[in-house]
């Protein structure tokens, strides 16, 4: 082996162990999940019982969050679009949306559009 060869190797060797140290006892990058104060499960297309509890209540400023506990991927999206949580994957969770305005919300399933839900914010 040359010494250029093992120079080379050397610098490697550093580089590698130096990544694989970078992570250990550190957070991932990405932003954590912060928990929401309701949840509501997903549960299929089932309509009024496609998402539970149902009707759902909660509180002015808290949040509210949806898990998709079915094998095919949802959403909530309120029927006058005031909020919607994207596709929610089989399995995740979405984001929590903070209510800050008292009323009832019905709520529907875009991909499943028989999947309806209401949820009462006092």
């Amino acid at each position: 082996m040359s010494r250029f060869s093992f120079t080379i190797g050397l610098a490697v060797l550093a580089a590698v162990t130096a990544l694989a140290g970078a992570g250990c006892g550190s957070s991932s990058p990405t932003t954590p999940t912060v928990a929401a104060d309701v949840t509501i499960s997903m549960v299929g297309d089932r309509g009024s019982q496609s998402f539970a509890p149902n009707p759902s209540t909660m509180r002015v400023g808290q949040t509210v969050a949806w898990m998709n506990n079915d094998t095919t991927a949802h959403d909530a999206t309120q029927d006058q679009s005031r909020f919607g949580t994207g596709t929610v994957s089989a399995g995740a969770t979405s984001s929590p949306i903070t209510m800050s305005t008292a009323g009832t919300f019905t709520y529907h399933c875009t991909i499943h559009p028989g999947m309806v839900g209401t949820l009462t914010v006092q």
